[in-house]
């Protein structure tokens, strides 16, 4: 564990400074976009519908990996982790529930646009509902086993936050390493590249496709990959041969998720930015309303 009073061993109080400021930028931003479309879907009727209650799991997952962010960069700008123990393993179990919530809900939006645009048919409220249950408590479960002793969370090279312990490579880890990303990343993944390469085959002729069939595969694998690259590297050599700066890379890409999706599924969406803008212009909503 990194000593809470000291700066981490590879870093310069300027480099830890840095990565405090780039977090706190990536939280906010990532805060402030995914608690607009929040707060929209809940202002709006209009998108009060079983589809866009997916992208609602995704934006507060989102939110919740910002948060983490936030925590992270309030920590990194003090340059000590204030909270003790105990709060790494919170810190640790809510950052991977979050984290793993939206990776699946990336997938679970990827089905529901696939079924909407090649069956023709609305999602059903029981459906939606089902899929947000599962999404949330699957990644709850995953994330809970390290507190449980398969896996465990500790302070990763900055010392200000706490992920996914990879620095031991031990049996324990592989074994929880290879079940998790099987479930967690790879069949996501699969689901999302798969769903929409059937939604561009079915549309390849009439040119009505109006989602980016790329962009969320690309965010998936961008995003999460350089984190699968890292722990898939742990597994087989000593991660220490690593520099801790090049450790904390993975960290600092991950963080833009949340930016990145609110970008594609909430401002993309014309209905969503109409529900955002009129949370911004309640008066003109009124109006709207009114005629």
């Amino acid at each position: 564990m990194a000593a809470f009073w000291t700066l981490p061993t590879g870093f310069g109080e300027l480099e830890v400074l840095a990565v405090g400021t780039v977090l706190l930028v990536e939280a906010l931003s990532g805060l402030s976009l995914n608690g607009l479309t929040i707060l929209s879907f809940f202002k709006t009727p209009e998108l009060r519908t079983p589809s866009h209650l997916l992208v609602l799991s995704l934006a507060l997952a989102d939110s919740g990996i910002s948060l983490n962010a936030l925590v992270t960069a309030i920590s990194s700008l003090l340059r000590r982790w204030p909270y003790g123990s105990e709060g790494c393993q919170a810190h640790g179990f809510q950052g991977f529930a979050t984290a793993l919530s939206s990776i699946c809900g990336t997938a679970a939006i990827a089905w529901g646009r696939y079924h909407h645009c090649c069956t023709r048919s609305q999602l059903a409220w029981n459906t939606a509902i089902s899929l947000v249950l599962f999404v949330w408590l699957s990644s709850v479960f995953w994330a809970a086993l390290p507190l449980l002793g398969w896996g465990h969370y500790d302070y990763e090279p900055l010392g200000t936050c706490c992920t996914l312990d990879y620095s031991r490579g031990d049996r324990n880890f592989i074994s929880f390493l290879f079940a998790m990303a099987f479930f967690n990343f790879l069949v996501p993944l699969f689901i999302t590249l798969i769903s929409y390469r059937l939604m561009e085959q079915k549309f390849a002729r009439s040119g009505h496709l109006q989602v980016n069939t790329t962009l969320p595969a690309r965010t998936l694998l961008l995003g999460w990959g350089p984190y699968a690259l890292l722990y898939l590297y742990a597994t087989i050599a000593d991660v220490s041969s690593i520099s801790p700066k090049l450790q904390m890379v993975p960290a600092l890409i991950a963080k833009m998720v949340p930016t990145i999706n609110a970008i594609n599924y909430a401002l993309r969406s014309e209905m969503v930015c109409r529900g955002i803008w009129q949370c911004l212009s309640p008066q003109r909503s009124q109006r709207d309303r009114a005629q």
